[in-house]
């Protein structure tokens, strides 16, 4: 039964920062596809409706005391590697990859389920394997494990934007639960050789955005188009932008990807440096709030739930950012609550959920 009590303790202040981010998000939605012509439903009312879907998930989550999660963890788990089996079994294909079950009345994409599920998962395991010692490199074998068999799978699909969010999610509730010094060293040493090696098992569209990242113009009509464009779009965009549905490169369609993967270049170009201050320093916001609430978590679990979805949303803001200014390759990661996108909208409200969760059940009744 629900404790009215825990309504005091609810975190509104994380709810409006959040809702004020996809608000933003919805508006720079209608100024990039106000000149498309399609008898559909506009994207920002998509967005709008993907976001009511999202707000409803977090009441139903903030309803559920978070720590019956811990025992649902590895059924969970078991079910999310057999839905990304089934995915590259009998998944739908499009533009050269199979990420998505086709259930007739909606797709479901399992690899975005897959970031929530392993953040339940490895704190499920590091909960329960609490000791006063850093983990050795013989302890993470079990967690590494956890965190390599939804990546090697995603990897399949092929998904690595993805596959990459998973690993840093792992990594970083991993890091925070307690690394050796040597095993860390060892593990870094280890990753560095892998990533070499790593560069002949990627497919070739894959190697060619490596490629493109370190070096666009040398392909500046082909594969160096999309960052090329994005770079000259938050550029131009000065100190004060050049106002709302004024940007060249959003209004004439010379960037492509416009309202998912490169949203934040055309609100750089219309709001400047100082627009994109403040929507940086609301992202800030949701992450020093949620590590704030993984700090007064009333448990251990909660903690680390909180800090696997704070780990979550911050790999997520980082690689979508670096990759619109070409400091990281372009590997496909929305901007969480601003790019559209209707999976990306559930995944993030669902981590949001759950930082409400454990700020509302910090005092123990």
């Amino acid at each position: 039964m629900f404790d009215r009590r825990l309504l005091t303790h609810f975190d509104w202040a994380l709810l409006l920062v959040v809702l004020v981010i996809a608000a933003l998000g919805v508006l720079n939605l209608v100024g990039v596809t106000a000149s498309w012509s399609s008898s559909a439903l506009p994207y920002y009312l998509k967005q709008i409706a993907w976001l009511g879907v999202g707000l409803i998930i977090v009441l139903i989550i903030c309803s559920v005391d978070y720590r019956r999660l811990e025992h649902m963890a590895f059924p969970l788990y078991g079910i999310t590697l057999l839905l990304l089996v089934l995915v590259l079994a009998v998944g739908h294909t499009s533009m050269g990859a199979t990420r998505w079950l086709n259930l007739g009345f909606i797709k479901l994409q399992p690899s975005e389920l897959a970031k929530v599920v392993i953040i339940i998962t490895m704190a499920c395991y590091f909960t329960r394997h609490d000791q006063p010692l850093p983990f050795s490199l013989r302890e993470l074998a079990i967690p590494a494990l956890l965190l390599a068999l939804p990546t090697a799978l995603i990897m399949k699909q092929p998904d690595l934007g993805t596959a990459m969010i998973v690993l840093a999610i792992g990594g970083t509730m991993a890091l925070f639960a307690g690394i050796g010094t040597r095993t860390l060293l060892f593990l870094a040493a280890t990753g560095l050789a892998g990533a070499g090696g790593g560069w002949f098992l990627l497919h070739d569209y894959q190697k060619q955005r490596i490629l493109t990242f370190l070096n666009p113009e040398g392909d500046p009509l082909g594969a160096g188009y999309h960052i090329i464009q994005s770079k000259i779009a938050v550029g131009s965009g000065g100190f004060f932008g050049k106002g709302f549905m004024k940007g060249s490169q959003s209004q004439l369609s010379f960037l492509p990807e416009r309202h998912t993967d490169f949203a934040f270049s055309v609100f750089a170009e219309e709001w400047g440096f100082w627009g994109c201050l403040v929507l940086l320093a609301l992202f800030l916001l949701i992450v020093l709030w949620g590590l704030r609430s993984g700090r007064h978590a009333a448990d251990r679990f909660g903690t680390f739930l909180a800090v696997g979805v704070t780990a979550m949303l911050f790999w997520h803001i980082v690689i979508n950012l670096g990759m619109v200014i070409g400091l990281l390759p372009v590997v496909g990661v929305p901007l969480p609550l601003f790019s559209y996108g209707g999976t990306s909208m559930i995944t993030t409200m669902i981590g949001v959920g759950m930082l409400l969760n454990v700020s509302m059940r910090r005092f123990k009744f």
